[in-house]
């Protein structure tokens, strides 16, 4: 088997937020990320639609030589990541993998809090498949999970509008609906990798005592350990320390926009796909 780069797909951005924190954790990997800005968002789209459009830009990855994939994305995660585990890797290639960012967090999520009362904020997408809720029971049935999908902060963040006065009523809008569900929410899970950057207006509008969790930093090191874990799958991986991406809608706009979410600029490639 050739190696080659790790692959991270997003249906737009927020999972540049996870690849920083991925090449933080692990830098002198190779990586290439995609970003399906042309069909994004998927918060909103049918379960069929996000399985379809996943896979798609999946095989893509692996035509690039990619012999791991990571989801970073949670409405792909929620809504796709599954079935092409089950039904689609076992025909394409046995011998490569397709991780996402719910089970990491998952894993983990019951250390944050001290009330076992935690509240998830993503997108209707994600808040609907009830992935958070299915997945945290797994690990600590002991907690209840409050949700509360946020439609306008992935358009906020997208068009350059988190630090504007219009962005605040929405903030506090949804994390009013949240924290009516239960006072004793001590834990906040941004379930969807645009949310950091509305982090500081979120503090601004919770109570203290309420920690915010956010997903780059957990999904790097469960990436560490993966590997760790899995060297049959390390030793594929490219260790060049480059990094490429590429979108499926205009790349200049993506260029301007990724520094948003990157912290840094970046050179982009159109894809058609």
């Amino acid at each position: 088997m050739t190696t080659g780069p790790i692959g991270v797909f997003d249906s737009g951005y927020g999972g540049l937020t996870v690849l920083k924190e991925i090449k933080t954790a692990l830098p002198g990997y190779d990586y290439i990320y995609l970003g399906d800005n042309a069909r994004a968002p998927y918060g909103s789209r049918s379960f069929d639609a996000i399985y379809h459009y996943t896979l798609q830009c999946v095989k893509w990855f692996f035509k690039q030589g990619c012999p791991l994939v990571i989801l970073a994305c949670n409405t792909a995660s929620a809504k796709a990541l599954r079935s092409i585990q089950q039904l689609n890797l076992p025909k394409i290639d046995p011998s490569k993998r397709v991780l996402g960012v719910i089970r990491p967090t998952s894993e983990i999520i019951g250390s944050y809090t001290n009330t076992n009362k935690i509240g998830v904020l993503g997108t209707a997408g994600t808040v609907q498949s009830l992935s958070y809720l299915i997945e945290i029971e797994k690990f600590f049935p002991e907690i209840k999970v409050y949700q509360q999908a946020c439609p306008m902060w992935v358009p906020l963040v997208e068009n350059n509008e988190y630090n504007s006065g219009g962005a605040d009523y929405f903030i506090k809008k949804y994390l009013d609906h949240l924290l009516s569900q239960s006072n004793e929410i001590d834990t906040i899970l941004l379930a969807c990798t645009h949310y950091p950057l509305l982090i500081d207006k979120i503090k601004a509008y919770l109570p203290s005592g309420i920690s915010i969790v956010s997903q780059g930093e957990i999904v790097a090191k469960s990436l560490v350990n993966y590997l760790d874990r899995h060297p049959e799958i390390e030793k594929n991986c490219n260790k060049n320390g480059r990094s490429v991406f590429f979108t499926t809608d205009s790349a200049e706009d993506f260029e301007q926009k990724a520094t948003i979410f990157y912290g840094s600029p970046i050179n982009a490639e159109h894809l058609a796909l």
